[in-house]
Order: structure tokens, then sequence, then C-alpha cells
């Protein structure tokens, strides 16, 4: 075991606590360099809970936002890879990211600037990351768009955003799921995704005029292509195709049974009653499903 592994497992047997020998720019420089390195216990099992940990416990609040902008510079490393160790900083940088946003929801120490700036550099990541691999044999949890749905329902739960900032995370989440890809959603990233648009729809400020178009513009993605006559017909679904229909399934199950077990009074309080509007969402998303396997569920009768 090196130095530095052994430093850094002395914190981790500690309990995370701040070491009191360094400098605490210098400490969180060497465990940011950590977050993409390819060993998943360097990564998942230090840098990652250690960061956490310290921003969850206010380590950084006067220094939150300075953090935050030095995080999200890690977004875009080696953007636009696919297949490389680059997507491992990239994802555990967006998870950070939103353990920032949470921890000003609790502390309210960032200005709104700031969010707005994370914001803006969270929906240009997201939608352009090509590297959607889960898990990686031998380097553990990837997980970008896992990790990017719930820096989208963090920014979702800030009361810095408003109805126009709401409604672009719903364009950030469709942009996402209709951008054509190879990879297929196996490891929760639709349940993930759809728990990101319950934290929109239970802030109670966008109305159906807004959501039926939204969901609207996914169906779009679940008709297959029109086939020229002699042409063999193409796969489907599409990758693409299946995780827009996996997301608005999971999205009609939490919205019809309500999500709950959150830890802190933030989320107890926002989860606590039904948005209001689950009846006509509902009924919106039941009539695209339906639609888009009329094989499978019988039509209403008229």
């Amino acid at each position: 075991m090196g130095v530095r592994s052994a430093y850094w497992e002395q914190v981790r047997a500690s309990g995370f606590r701040l070491p009191d020998d360094r400098p605490l720019d210098d400490l969180t420089t060497e465990l940011v360099e950590m977050l993409g390195d390819p060993d998943p216990h360097t990564r998942q099992g230090i840098a990652y809970p250690v960061l956490s940990t310290w921003i969850s416990e206010g380590v950084y609040d006067d220094l939150l936002a300075g953090f935050g902008d030095g995080i999200s510079e890690g977004l875009f490393t080696g953007l636009g890879e696919d297949g490389t160790d680059s997507v491992l900083r990239r994802s555990y940088s967006a998870s950070l990211l939103a353990s920032a946003i949470m921890r000003d929801h609790v502390a309210r120490v960032v200005h709104s600037d700031a969010i707005f700036r994370w914001g803006d550099r969270a929906a240009s990541w997201f939608v352009r990351e090509r590297d959607l691999r889960g898990y990686i044999e031998g380097r553990g949890w990837a997980a970008a768009v896992a990790h990017g749905a719930d820096l989208i329902g963090a920014l979702a739960r800030s009361p810095h955003f408003g109805k126009l900032e709401l409604t672009v995370l719903l364009d950030v989440v469709a942009d996402r799921l209709l951008t054509p890809t190879r990879y297929r959603f196996v490891h929760g990233e639709d349940d993930r995704l759809a728990l990101a648009i319950m934290a929109v729809l239970h802030r109670n400020t966008l109305g159906i005029d807004v959501l039926e178009p939204w969901v609207e513009r996914l169906a779009t993605g679940l008709v297959p292509p029109p086939v020229k006559d002699g042409d063999p017909p193409p796969e489907w679904p599409t990758p693409t195709a299946g995780n827009t229909a996996a997301f608005l399934r999971a999205l009609h199950l939490q919205l019809a049974l309500g999500v709950q077990g959150y830890p802190t009074p933030q989320d107890a309080a926002l989860f606590a009653n039904p948005p209001h509007v689950r009846a006509d969402l509902l009924l919106v998303l039941i009539r695209v499903l339906r639609s888009s396997q009329p094989h499978l569920f019988a039509q209403p009768r008229r």
C-alpha cells in the first residue's frame, strides 16, 4: 500500500473526519483527482464518500460556490469519448455537484447565479454524454445516466429554480432519452430519471399544459421508422426507443404509487402529498403507453 493510500485509509477508518495536518485545498485537489481513478475502491470507497461527507457536514459551506465551480469542470473532462475511463471523472463529478446543490438546499449558502451556472453546465454535459455504461467490469460503477438523473433531481429541488428552469429540466431529460445511443438501460437508470421528474412534478409549478406536450414529444421516440418496400425491418425497439418506453413506464408507476423513504426533512416535505397534476398526467401517460403497444394494451371502449 502506497503512502497516499495509507493516508486515505486512515481518513476512511476515522469515519471521514477532516484531517488537521494538511490544508483543505490540498486535500480537496487530491480527492478530486481520485474521482477519475479506474480503481473502484479509490474512487467509490475513498474519494467520493470523503467529499460527499464533507459537503453534507458543512466543511465547504464557506467555499461551496467555488467548490461547485471546480467540480463542474470535471463534467467536461474527455466529453465526447465513449468506452474510455474518462467517463468516471465526469460521472462522479455530476454526483458530487448534486451533493453540493442539496447542501445549499439545507444551508442556503450559495447565490442563485452559481446554481444557474451549475444547471447550465449540467444540462450541457448530460445531453452530450455518449458513454452510458452502467457497471464496468474491473472499473465498478460508471453510471453517468443515473448520476446525471440525480443531478437533475437535485436541481429540481432547488428553491432557486422556478417555472422556466424546471421546464428546461424537462427538456434536458427528453433530449437525453431521445438522443440515439447504442446502450440500453439495464441498471435502473429509467427509475432514477423518473424520480428526477417526480421532483419536478412535486414542486407544483408546471401545469398539464406544459407536461402533456412534453410527454407527446417523448412518445415520438416510440414510433418505429418507416420501412421501404423490399427492405428488411430494422431492429426494434432500438436502445433509444426501449429506454424511452422504460422511462415512461417508470414515471407512470412512481406517479401512481407515490415515492417515499427519503432521509432528509426537505424530501419528506416535498414528497408528502401527490403533485397537483397527478390525475391529469396519469391519463396522458396511460394514453401514450397504450398507443405505443396497441397489440398488448386494450384500448378504452367508446
